[in-house]
């Protein structure tokens, strides 16, 4: 087993988390809150350099992006958008003082309120937004220019928003080939890049339409096209091609880079979940956390919580319960809140909106929470050290 440091990065309602293990994932010491108390829905890392991001905000904070280049320890702010503390400091001087507030201008004014998602590849870090747009950065997140390309598709006036709003929640890049780009919007679907975010093509089409069952679910597919609402999306290891994505209602595998998809949710116990996870090795191994439905409480099935991997590509599925909670667990698992380390055996991570983190470092087989009583949780990802 490996004993390198992995750090999980939590963020969380009132601020990030780091949960580092320098012994082989068997112990756990939980650091933070850092981000002054930010609602941090997304954190990402560059193993190469240790340096860490933590998006969010909100309405009273605007948007920003926090960046500490020393693992956590310290931490910078790039405010991107004014909120309501802005209007309020700028008619109470003594208000302004005790923030440390100034009337700089903002680099965006009021255009978004938080960003939901980061993504870092080939040198470029990358932040989506809510309402839907895409900024990148060339600088490590020192300077950001919006992606006009995807903010002025042809489609874009008949983007819907999710319960959540029309956020940009998820960016998947191509660790061979800087061009190639995904992204998922609620509920406007997935998009995807060829020239690194250049031009967007919509790819939201059934490759198996025939075959799908007709609902009346909103978010279900219809018109030969998967639910808009994609909840999270992996692309496989090794491919330019192989995508999962967790919708609002099912499963979905494509083979062909998002331009069509194949239903696999069958043998599941629900269509709806939030996050999939993809093995860092095997891109045939998949997990997956149902929850028991949108409008029927959002947690899993029968209140007994199941990880549920398949290691054929969704063909089938098994349930992996060993040291989860049996009885009355009435959790959810948000999208940004399962993820993974490249370990041998693969690690899997998750967090809840109770506060707790699980982690498996035998591929979902068993189960063990290492931290409890924490904010409610947004995101998990993974930092380890090269």
């Amino acid at each position: 087993m490996d004993s390198k440091t992995i750090d999980i990065l939590v963020g969380t309602t009132k601020g990030a988390f780091v949960i580092s293990s320098q012994d082989g994932r068997r112990g756990w010491t939980v650091n933070g809150p850092y981000c002054d108390g930010w609602p941090i829905n997304h954190m990402v890392g560059d193993p190469t350099t240790g340096t860490l991001w933590a998006g969010g905000g909100g309405d009273w904070h605007g948007a920003g992006v926090w960046t500490s280049e020393n693992g956590g320890n310290n931490w910078h702010l790039s405010r991107l958008t004014k909120g309501m503390m802005d209007d309020w400091a700028a008619n109470d001087a003594e208000f302004a003082k005790s923030i440390g507030w100034t009337e700089d201008p903002l680099p965006f004014g009021d255009e978004f309120s938080q960003i939901w998602s980061l993504g870092y590849s080939h040198g470029r870090l990358f932040a989506g937004a809510k309402p839907a747009q895409l900024l990148s950065s060339p600088d490590a997140g020192r300077n950001w220019q919006k992606v006009d390309s995807l903010t002025n598709h042809p489609s874009s006036d008949s983007w819907n928003p999710g319960a959540a709003g029309l956020v940009l929640h998820t960016i998947v890049s191509d660790p061979g080939n800087p061009q190639n780009l995904w992204i998922g919007i609620s509920a406007a679907g997935v998009f995807a890049s060829e020239d690194g975010g250049a031009s967007w093509e919509r790819r939201n089409r059934l490759s198996n339409a025939t075959s799908i069952e007709p609902h009346d679910h909103p978010a279900a597919p219809r018109d030969g096209e998967t639910g808009h609402c994609v909840h999270n999306m992996m692309l496989a290891p090794g491919s330019s091609n192989l995508l999962y994505q967790q919708n609002h209602h099912g499963v979905w595998r494509s083979a062909d880079g998002g331009r069509s998809w194949d239903d696999i949710t069958a043998g599941l116990p629900s269509t709806f979940g939030f996050p999939i996870r993809v093995h860092p090795r095997d891109g045939q191994t998949i997990w997956t956390l149902p929850l028991n439905g949108d409008s029927a409480g959002r947690f899993p099935p029968d209140a007994a919580a199941a990880v549920w991997r398949s290691r054929d590509g969704g063909e089938t599925w098994h349930d992996l319960r060993a040291g989860l909670p049996q009885e009355n667990c009435f959790f959810t698992v948000l999208r940004q809140a399962m993820s993974g380390d490249s370990k041998d055996p693969a690690g899997l991570y998750f967090g809840t909106n109770t506060g707790s983190v699980f982690a498996s470092v035998d591929e979902g087989d068993s189960w063990q929470e290492i931290a409890r009583h924490l904010p409610t949780i947004l995101s998990v990802e993974i930092s380890e050290c090269v």
